[in-house]
């Protein structure tokens, strides 16, 4: 038996109470989603910056109504500290285990406004840590990002080599590690960083200009519309499955405390080329009936990106207990019917 799989059993046996942040986003959802599957109570916080309300609507159709009753949303905003107290406290109940997914993502979001960027991810991340450490929770668990290595050439990326960060949004992020550092020392308050590599899957936003890359070609591929790759293609990147991802997040919210004060890379540990990726879109959503035969336009290469990302993920194996469930072609083959679906 996984380790995952054993603490999904006692989870089952012995309920929590979690805090999810960013409970309407695309991975908090998904954290959702699982944790009232595994009868969990959740406490939900957004603000619907980014996040929306029909993606906690699936949520709703996809458990029982005994497991949604387990779910406490509250509308608020980690950059006001009283709304992380609020929900910390969770009516007197308290809570065991925070998931703090919530964050302005996009290396070009951040390009464009920097402010408003370091104001959720940084300040909004302090007002979390503070409330959660004087809550006294069992264990605090943040998305941190692979934009922390920055322009750091060495291949496979390994957590204890970074470069110099590339845009306002790797400056924030690792400004998240560096704080729940300072706070592990400081306080004895240890966290638990995931540094996600292009996560995808179901509830992932196709729309917007800040779409990732995987929702936006499959809707433009599905529409018929034009779908442009950035550069020559051959940029490449270490996608992962979103249950890659929430296997991460409750693996490191129920680790031991020696594997606390760490960051971790969540991914596959492979990589792949656009120029491969367009063709596994087009290969998938044939499966479903949909042929999408236009050519990819080429174009740019964006400002802030970087050329290659691969994850040593042997960390987080070793420590955690980690074992990747889905390499990208599954994923995709899995998260496409919802796509169509969706989009259609």
């Amino acid at each position: 038996m996984t380790r995952y799989a054993q603490i999904k059993t006692e989870l089952l046996s012995s309920p929590k109470t979690w805090l999810v942040t960013g409970v309407a986003g695309f991975i908090g959802s998904n954290l959702l989603e699982h944790l009232l599957k595994l009868n969990q109570k959740v406490v939900g916080l957004d603000n619907f910056a980014t996040g929306h309300q029909h993606n906690l609507d699936e949520v709703k159709g996809l458990v029982t109504s005994e497991q949604w009753q387990g779910f406490n949303f509250v509308e608020g905003d980690i950059r006001n500290y009283q709304d992380c107290e609020t929900v910390l406290a969770n009516n007197g109940n308290g809570v065991d285990y925070v998931l703090h997914q919530a964050a302005l993502g996009s290396v070009p979001r951040s390009i464009a406004d920097p402010l408003t960027t370091n104001a959720a991810n940084i300040s909004g991340f302090l007002n979390m840590l503070q409330a959660a450490k004087e809550a006294n929770v069992k264990s605090f668990t943040y998305a941190a990002s692979s934009s922390t290595y920055g322009d750091h050439p060495a291949l496979p990326k390994v957590e204890e080599n970074i470069g110099n960060p590339l845009s306002p949004y790797a400056v924030t992020k690792y400004v998240n590690e560096v704080y729940a550092g300072v706070y592990a020392k400081t306080y004895g308050f240890k966290a638990i960083g995931l540094r996600y590599f292009n996560v995808f899957g179901q509830r992932q936003d196709p729309n917007g200009a800040y779409a990732a890359v995987i929702p936006k070609w499959t809707a433009d591929m599905i529409k018929g519309e034009d779908v442009f790759i950035n550069g020559d293609g051959e940029t490449s990147r270490d996608f992962c499955f979103i249950e890659n991802t929430v296997q991460m997040n409750i693996l490191a919210a129920t680790a031991e405390d020696k594997a606390k004060d760490n960051v971790y890379n969540v991914a596959v540990g492979d990589r792949t080329t656009l120029n491969d990726l367009y063709k596994s879109i087009q290969s998938a959503l044939k499966e479903c009936n949909i042929n999408a035969t236009q050519d990819p336009i080429y174009r740019d290469f964006r400002a802030g990106d970087v050329r290659h990302s691969q994850a040593d993920v042997s960390k987080a194996v070793n420590n955690l207990g980690y074992v990747p469930e889905y390499k990208i072609i599954q994923g995709i083959s899995k998260v496409m019917p919802w796509y169509v679906k969706f989009i259609r």
